[in-house]
This record gives structure tokens, C-alpha cells and sequence, in this order.
């Protein structure tokens, strides 16, 4: 599904990224570990094109995308949830749903309210006004209105409260069960581990490790050096 190849990638003049090779295969949730300030995110942006990488290749089921513009991956079949949400906070949840370009049928609002059901009790309710785990689920299920046959999620867990994230943990598995392919970015390790299948560490902008989740769990010098656990 997706094929990150020696990606170099900078801020300006600040090299961030350093040879980072990652895979993704149909159906599978992978996770992208580390601490904050790792790469994780910048990793994320350069495979949606928002920062493309200078060195490297980017490949989507066999096809080069690196360095498209977001608008077209979308188009292509990637979702892209940010780590800062980015609703549009003076439109009602219904409206936020409604402004997505939709690739095809295969998601609607109909189908997105039964995976979060709590959006659709508040669809008139400005996204500005929502809480934190409400306009997670709204930043989810906006991606989820293109049909996205691969789903970035950075940072989903990110300062949402431990019941919102039991919760928003099943969500993301029901979406591997109907066969979205998820690269899934987080530094909540114990949170991750519960969804993945395979992952990557990545800590300076380099990858530490990859390995299943099983390996993951026996490597003590990792978890100790690079996710302090």
C-alpha cells in the first residue's frame, strides 16, 4: 500500500529527517513511535506533501506520489487527520462533514455517524465548541468522508482523557476490520500496542527500530533508550 524509501526532509535549512524507510501494507495498522519531537509528525507531512521530502521516494500501490500536492493524495485515497485537528470551528459538525470532497460513495454521513455516534447527537453544534475527543472524532471522521483506502493519524490520542481513548482505540480497530490501511503516529506507547500490528521507532529524525509488536516487547534497551518505558 504505501512505500517510504530513504526520505530526507528539512525545515528550511534544518535537516529533521534522515533516511527514514517505512512500509505499509493493505489492511495493516502500523505504528510510528517516539517521543515528542522525534520525526513522527514530520514523517506524516512529508508522505501527504505538506512538507515533501528533498531526498527519498514516496510510493502509493506502485505509484511515486512524492512531493504531490495534499489536495491530490486525498483524491488518491489518503486520509490525513493532523495532530492540531484543524476543524472549522465557526461550522456545525454537519457542515464540517459536508465541505469534503468525496472520492466515492463508499463513506457518508450516514455511515460515519454509526462509527461515532456521539458526532451525530451534536451535528448542529459548531466544531469550535466541541471538546477535545469531539473534534478528534470529527477531524476521523472528516477524513473518512474521502473513502480513504490509507489513514494517517498523528498523535489521535494526543491530551484526550483515558476513557476518550478506550474509546477512540475501538474506533480505529473497527476501521481496520473494513480494511483501511493505518499508519498510526504516537508517543502514548502502552495506548499504540493495543492497535498495531507492526512498528517503527523513530527517534532525531532516524528509525531505531521495526519489528512486530512482539519484538517491540522483548527489546528493553529500546523501549528504555527511545520511548522510556
Amino acid at each position: 500500500m504505501l512505500d517510504v524509501n530513504g526520505i530526507d526532509t528539512y525545515y528550511g535549512l534544518s535537516h529533521i529527517l534522515f533516511d527514514v524507510t517505512l512500509k505499509v501494507n493493505a489492511g495493516e495498522v502500523v505504528g510510528l513511535l517516539g517521543r515528542n519531537g522525534a520525526g513522527k509528525s514530520t514523517t506524516m507531512k512529508s508522505i501527504m506533501g505538506i512538507v515533501p521530502p528533498r531526498k527519498g521516494t514516496i510510493t502509493l500501490k506502485g505509484k511515486e506520489i512524492t512531493g504531490e500536492k495534499p489536495f491530490m493524495l486525498f483524491r488518491q485515497g489518503i486520509g490525513y487527520v493532523p495532530d492540531d485537528r484543524r476543524v472549522f470551528a465557526d461550522l456545525c459538525v454537519d457542515d464540517n462533514l459536508d465541505i469534503v470532497y468525496q472520492r466515492s460513495k463508499d463513506w457518508n454521513k450516514e455511515r460515519v455517524y454509526g462509527l461515532f455516534p456521539a458526532l451525530k447527537e451534536i451535528k448542529t453544534r459548531r466544531a469550535g465548541h466541541l471538546s477535545g475527543g469531539e473534534q478528534q472524532m470529527l477531524t476521523i471522521a472528516r477524513a473518512l468522508m474521502g473513502s480513504p483506502e490509507l489513514l494517517l493519524l498523528d498523535e489521535p490520542t494526543e491530551g484526550l482523557a483515558p476513557l476518550i481513548v478506550r474509546d477512540l482505540e475501538q474506533q480505529i480497530l473497527r476501521l481496520k476490520d473494513v480494511g483501511i490501511s493505518i499508519l498510526l503516529s504516537e508517543q502514548n506507547v502502552r495506548s499504540a500496542l493495543k492497535m498495531i500490528t507492526r512498528a517503527y521507532v523513530i527517534d532525531n529524525g532516524r528509525i531505531r527500530f521495526e519489528g512486530t509488536v512482539q519484538e517491540l516487547e522483548a527489546n528493553e534497551e529500546v523501549k528504555r533508550k527511545y520511548l522510556m518505558i
